[in-house]
């Protein structure tokens, strides 16, 4: 197996599916199937996810609200995504811990390190809500420090787009995707990866990121197996030989018609 202990990172957003707001069953179920299918690998799973499909901090200010009361209400908003994922994921025979960043006892078990490796260890899948507990950090820096607490090998970041590219490629044609790239690129070219914070946590600490496509089926098995999916970033770029860039270009053509 490529990777013993991954970090997966979903957004909010991606849970609403095709609807505008709240929770889609249809892809709760889906993301919750490939999760077990992987921890069914031997994998140790742990998982941040977002709460953009119901409230984000940065909101607040728009409708002028408290900033910092804002973010402590994105926080829950991600305790509840955290919920849903939690129970679909028992549903389908799954054992499951939610450690959360607030004290919300009632639901959730306080956020302590030690505790959740060892959830880790026994084979259950951890689900980390309410990010850091604290305003001004997203949950993509929760994903990125709860992954190098926990010393996951890697970050998975499933989104709706196959990798980075240099440009939006639902905007751009020409954009160019990148199969693996560094941190230090990553910076130079003004890339949008992760937030900052997270980003830099990352790249301080040597821990790589893979952007993948989650919405497709079976992406998550076959990357932790080993395949190469999506957009790796790393401390240094990883040369591809001809045959690969040939053969991935060609694939996303086809994929694009």
């Amino acid at each position: 197996m490529k990777y013993k202990r991954i970090l997966l990172k979903l957004s909010g957003e991606a849970l609403m599916g095709e609807q505008q707001y709240g929770i889609d069953s249809d892809r709760l179920m889906q993301y919750s199937q490939e999760i077990k299918e992987v921890a069914a690998l031997g994998v140790e799973v742990a998982v941040v996810i977002g709460g953009g499909n119901i409230f984000r901090g940065v909101q607040a200010e728009q409708v002028g609200l408290d900033r910092v009361q804002g973010d402590y209400m994105g926080m829950l908003a991600t305790v509840i995504n955290s919920m849903a994922l939690q129970s679909a994921l028992e549903k389908l025979g799954v054992y499951t811990r939610l450690l959360s960043g607030l004290n919300i006892q009632q639901v959730c078990e306080p956020y302590i390190r030690r505790r959740a490796v060892r959830h880790l260890e026994k084979g259950r899948v951890v689900i980390f809500g309410a990010g850091t507990g604290n305003p001004y950090f997203t949950t993509d820096s929760a994903a990125s420090l709860r992954a190098i607490e926990i010393e996951a090998d890697v970050v998975l970041k499933g989104t709706r787009v196959d990798g980075i590219y240099s440009a939006d490629p639902e905007k751009d044609p020409n954009a160019i995707f990148y199969s693996s790239i560094s941190f230090k690129d990553v910076f130079e070219k003004g890339l949008n990866v992760m937030d900052m914070t997270a980003f830099t946590l990352c790249k301080e600490n040597g821990l790589p990121i893979i952007v993948f496509d989650m919405n497709t089926a079976g992406n998550l098995k076959r990357l932790v197996q080993g395949e190469k999916i999506g957009t790796l970033v790393t401390m240094e770029d990883l040369p591809e030989s001809v045959e690969e860039i040939q053969a991935s270009e060609s694939a996303r053509s086809t994929n694009r018609n």
